[in-house]
């Protein structure tokens, strides 16, 4: 319980209050539209009207919400300023892309109870209006027809149909637009799309922008109406209601009621928050605009490219990431990589894994498909935002971590690794961390070859300097060959691994995570161990669990994910 508390407590109680909020706006909006001024617009819509206004007010609340978790610069400043006081609100920013999700699919479910109970509203205006059997409902539809006074149905001719007024309004029109923009960008966003046509994902997510002028625009046509405060002084629809054929009437004691609708109050949740994002892509423009000197180029195996650059100004910190652009393969597309590169060095560099449409074009502009040296000026201009934080950045203030990479995923831990060298060179004494266990899970042999440098290196270091125990690492293989095995085998008594180059020899298959979380809380009691994961979410959920439950030593697992 108390590693689930330390993990999970804080950001339960996060969605908690957010839920809690969603319920209070809904139950109050809901009785707020139950009370006198709306008595006679229920009369024709029913509790429809509650029904679509409870929602909009939830959306209203998510809406602000949904574009801070992607200010990506506010998010580096405040982590920056939480972690000196907390590493735990510190993680919370780190799963800001989960909450954006949760905020996104509640807006989605709001947005669904908010148009069904139109669809329901749309009908029953239109009844009133055609209604000819001069009932209550209808006696409502005619006011406001050359009288001078406020209408209430906002359907004001016979000769007309729901469809007809959706696409003809103010309301209708804006609220179609937004429905659709809604769906393309909650779409695009699925996993697959999102892993398979990025260029898809990013382009139809920028249609935020009309959603939100739609939203802020989807209120001035004031289509949900009530009693004005001075009509309701001299006519109380509880009392007159059953005399709506002599309201006017001399002799009688209920005048024509008079209505308005409501002022548009959404802007008034959004506009800061707009702000705050125009601020936040301002930034990023300007970031943009610096000079980016790519210093050096490396073709690893495995199709990786290294990209070693320079930009004035810039400082770092282990595991921060950067977001890359390259004009001349697109001018608005952004993608985001891990620095590999240690604070200690003189230049930042990533390392990209070519998979997709964009990588394939910077790979080529890079003269990766060419085999001879890439002159300096032929190389692509770059822009770069960025570093930003993240969960890796906490990796020294444990004293025992663990770090987990899967495939690519190795790439902040290089950044770790390298600096944890360069500390180890410098013979820094003020490293709080103790002990480094390193897991690197890899499908094929060739995406070793870039990563074992360094790990060659480290090992050296650690044993020149008498300090093996200081990082273990575990490389596992968990796809191989028939042929491989072969090899494996026959070289398998050698000094060294015949895959990595190492003393530590490669292992088959996958960790039991049961066995090594159980070996290191045995080894660390009472210590808070760290444990750092860049990799696939199934994997995550995995380590995640252990994290939560183990409860076999005195050790506290404290589990951060990297989340783009």
């Amino acid at each position: 319980m108390g590693n689930w508390a330390a993990n999970e407590g804080l950001s339960t109680f996060v969605i908690l209050v957010w839920l809690g909020i969603n319920a209070f706006l809904f139950v109050h909006f809901y009785l707020a539209f139950l009370t006198d001024r709306f008595y006679y617009t229920r009369v024709i819509l029913g509790h429809a009207l509650s029904w679509a206004r409870a929602p909009a007010a939830c959306l209203n609340f998510n809406c602000m919400l949904v574009l801070l978790p992607v200010c990506r610069n506010l998010l580096s400043f405040l982590r920056g300023s939480v972690q000196r006081c907390s590493r735990t609100a510190a993680r919370q920013l780190d799963r800001n892309i989960t909450f954006h999700k949760l905020v996104a699919y509640m807006i989605a479910f709001h947005t669904a109870i908010h148009i069904l109970a139109h669809l329901f509203n749309f009908e029953r205006f239109m009844g009133a209006q055609l209604d000819t059997n001069a009932t209550l409902q209808f006696v409502l539809s005619q006011i406001g027809n050359g009288d001078g006074r406020g209408y209430l149905n906002p359907i004001r001719s016979k000769d007309t149909n729901p469809t007809y007024v959706m696409f003809t309004t103010i309301a209708g029109l804006t609220g179609v637009v937004i429905t659709l923009a809604l769906i393309l960008m909650i779409t695009s966003s699925m996993e697959v799309i999102r892993r398979s046509y990025f260029e898809v994902f990013w382009y139809t997510h920028h249609l935020f922008v009309v959603f939100f002028i739609g939203l802020a625009l989807h209120g001035v046509g004031r289509i949900v109406r009530g009693q004005t405060a001075e009509s309701l002084k001299e006519h109380d629809p509880k009392a007159c209601d059953g005399f709506y054929e002599t309201w006017g009437q001399n002799g009688t004691s209920c005048p024509v009621p008079n209505f308005a609708g409501n002022p548009p109050m959404t802007w008034k949740w959004v506009v800061g928050p707009m702000f705050l994002y125009v601020c936040e892509r301002f930034v990023r423009f300007c970031r943009a605009q610096q000079k980016v000197v790519i210093t050096k180029v490396v073709m690893h195996p495995s199709k990786t490219l290294e990209l070693q650059m320079k930009m004035k100004g810039f400082r770092m910190e282990v595991g921060q990431y950067v977001f890359l652009k390259c004009p001349s393969i697109s001018q608005l597309e952004w993608h985001p990589f891990t620095l590999t590169s240690a604070p200690e060095e003189d230049h930042f560099s990533v390392h990209v894994r070519i998979v997709g449409d964009w990588t394939q074009a910077l790979y080529e502009a890079c003269g990766g498909d060419k085999h001879d040296i890439q002159e300096a000026w032929k190389l692509p201009k770059m822009g770069v935002d960025g570093p930003f934080g993240t969960a890796s950045e906490d990796v020294f203030r444990y004293e025992v971590v663990m770090l987990v990479g899967a495939g690519i995923g190795v790439t902040p831990f290089a950044s770790i690794l390298k600096s944890v060298w360069y500390k180890q060179v410098e013979e820094n004494s003020n490293v709080f961390t103790k002990k480094i266990y390193f897991y690197w899970l890899c499908p094929e042999t060739q995406a070793f070859e870039w990563f074992a440098d360094l790990l060659q290196s480290l090992e050296g270091q650690m044993l020149e300097k008498g300090m093996t125990d200081f990082l273990s690492y575990n490389i596992y293989l968990t796809r191989w060959k028939e042929t491989e095995a072969a090899h494996f085998r026959v070289h398998h008594e050698a000094e060294k691994d015949a895959i990595t180059g190492l003393k530590q020899k490669t292992k088959f298959g996958k960790p039991n995570w049961d066995i090594e979380f159980n070996a290191i809380g045995a080894k660390h009691p009472g210590a808070k161990v760290g444990v750092f994961l860049c990799g696939p979410t199934a994997l995550g959920k995995a380590l995640e669990k252990q994290c939560n439950t183990h409860s076999k030593s005195d050790a506290d697992f404290i589990f951060n994910k990297e989340n783009f």
